[in-house]
């Protein structure tokens, strides 16, 4: 594959998979949202979702990584780093984009939501959402966009987000790549989705599960520059440990997989 594929295919793969993502914890959060309260299963399975959709949709064109955890595991894997800032530039670009969507396709809804009184005096801690608790500089609605910590514990939330990330990209190498071994192919990538409802149900709770630098990191950006009312702030003291984090566990799960399986 060109690197023009690999861009161009991550852009869009990353970008739906935020859309969807980050679109069902919208659905879920936003005042106005039809499916306001409907939950963490929601959530987790409309992630899960998310990466089946992308992963199907772009597995031919860039082999679907969509991730840079993903990215370095696979580089490690096969001791290739030719195309990993590419990889890196469509994933970023992709996650950005998706994130705007998101942002356009709930616009009355964040409008609502954040025009609230009840919301600009005290915001209620949703399911989803980022605890205002653990993350006092986080504004109200970030949780849309990214992750934050329950309880904030550096090392904690750190060990977290690369213990997540060590099983998604162990289950990537050992189950999801494609005949090429170079991205994920047709049976991984629904393997790759029930991997990922199954993170979000048995290590989300902590930390949210990012386990995808750019899954966190872009989103974080259009959440600082989009001009939402009262949004507060993007918590750029966490920032940091949705991409240390997952980036370690790609490099761990590659030097496993190379030390058993290969």
């Amino acid at each position: 594959m060109s690197s023009s594929d690999i861009f161009i295919g991550e852009i869009i793969g990353t970008a739906v998979l935020i859309l969807l993502g980050g679109g069902v914890v919208a659905a879920v959060v936003l005042k106005r949202s039809k499916a306001q309260n409907a939950g963490w299963l929601a959530i987790t399975f409309g992630w899960g979702f998310a990466v089946m959709t992308a992963v199907y949709m772009t597995g031919t064109l860039s082999g679907a990584h969509l991730n840079p955890a993903v990215t370095v595991g696979i580089a490690i894997k096969d001791s290739d780093w030719s195309n990993v800032p590419v990889y890196f530039a469509g994933q970023m670009l992709g996650a950005m984009l998706g994130a705007f969507l998101v942002w356009i396709t709930y616009y009355g809804q964040f409008d609502a939501h954040l025009k609230d009184p009840e919301i600009i005096a005290s915001p209620p801690h949703e399911e989803g959402m980022v605890s205002e608790e653990a993350a006092p500089k986080a504004g109200p609605v970030l949780g849309v966009f990214s992750t934050g910590p329950e309880v904030r514990v550096v090392w904690q939330n750190l060990v977290t987000e690369i213990i997540g990330t060590v099983v998604l990209v162990l289950a990537v190498l050992t189950q999801g790549l494609n005949n090429e071994g170079n991205g994920l192919g047709v049976l991984g990538a629904l393997i790759t989705a029930f991997v990922v409802v199954g993170i979000g149900l048995s290590l989300g709770g902590p930390t949210g599960y990012a386990i995808n630098p750019a899954r966190d990191l872009g989103p974080r950006i259009v959440h600082a520059l989009l001009p939402l009312p009262n949004k507060g702030g993007s918590d750029w003291g966490y920032a940091w440990i949705p991409v240390v984090g997952p980036l370690i566990g790609g490099a761990i799960a590659a030097g496993i997989y190379n030390i058993a399986f290969a």
